[in-house]
């Protein structure tokens, strides 16, 4: 006979549930930025994650709590201070291929898209805000070490950039187009960064 199976120890049990919240981002993730928040199912997401659906309620509140949670952990996945990083390192780095980048890429064009559809308080989410502020902070925070021209507005740069980065995935048809190599080929996304990173370098120099 095998030796019985021991009961899984306080830790264990700890854990179990933080796996499973997991799970239940992970799922959503995919789910989220393949059909949006009004076409994503509650349903859908739970077998992904292979849990109840009745859980999803009990960890997040329903669809909206989880669609927030799910922001949060792209909030605290990219931290917004890199001070060890150059700003051309930062945004080549959203640009490797098959980086899940590019599914936050894609479910930040579904929620631009479908605004009206997704949580009603959105819009008036002070974390999501506090983020943003942040973002343009750094900006400022590199205009005065340097890294751009005295004469470029930091918010305006970085609405800029951000557009940039999400291009190969909202616009791949003109990509394509336009260079003849499809957007999320590593050649094309190799040769976007170069050039991001050349045009990024220019961004220092005066009018």
């Amino acid at each position: 006979m095998g030796k019985p199976r021991r009961s899984p120890s306080g830790e264990q049990r700890k854990r179990d549930p933080e796996r499973t919240r997991e799970r239940i981002l992970d799922a959503a993730f995919i789910e989220f930025s393949e059909h949006g928040f009004a076409g994503a199912r509650t349903g859908a997401i739970a077998a992904r994650a292979g849990v109840n659906q009745q859980l999803i309620s009990y960890y997040f509140d329903g669809k909206d709590g989880l669609y927030r949670a799910l922001q949060r952990k792209w909030e605290t996945t990219n931290g917004v201070a890199r001070p060890n990083l150059t700003l051309a390192e930062i945004v080549s780095g959203f640009l490797t291929p098959g980086d899940p980048q590019r599914s936050w890429a894609r479910l930040l064009a579904w929620e631009g898209l479908t605004r009206a559809e997704g949580p009603t308080d959105l819009d008036a989410d002070p974390a999501t805000d506090a983020y943003f502020a942040a973002m343009v902070d750094d900006m400022r925070r590199r205009q005065q070490a340097g890294e751009l021209a005295d004469d470029l507005d930091p918010a305006y740069v970085q609405v800029l950039l951000f557009a940039a980065t999400l291009a190969p995935t909202v616009l791949p048809q003109v990509a394509r187009r336009m260079t003849g190599l499809a957007a999320d080929s590593p050649e094309f996304l190799q040769a976007y960064a170069e050039q991001l990173r050349r045009v990024i370098a220019r961004l220092a120099e005066p009018d």
